[in-house]
């Protein structure tokens, strides 16, 4: 099943360098295969993922390892951000 990653700010250092202009990275993954899944994946540290969203819709923290992507949804990640 394919997905679509986007990781902004610091994470897209977890993104192949071809893709990190983009910010994108189209991903074949397994069927049932959760947000937490994708996460250890890519090697991205949870602790860094503060902000997830899956077609736009917000992903609480708690319901990241049991959260399962669908054919074609796009999971977006953001470290914390401060700002002032």
């Amino acid at each position: 099943m394919r997905v679509t990653l986007r990781l902004f700010a610091s994470l897209a250092a977890h993104l192949p360098a071809e893709a990190r202009s983009s910010h994108k990275l189209e991903l074949d993954v397994d069927p049932g295969a959760t947000v937490t899944d994708v996460i250890r994946r890519q090697g991205i540290p949870e602790a860094l993922c503060a902000i997830v969203l899956i077609d736009g819709h917000w992903v609480a923290r708690q319901d990241r390892a049991t959260r399962a992507l669908a054919e074609g949804q796009v999971l977006a990640i953001w470290p914390p951000i401060a700002g002032g």
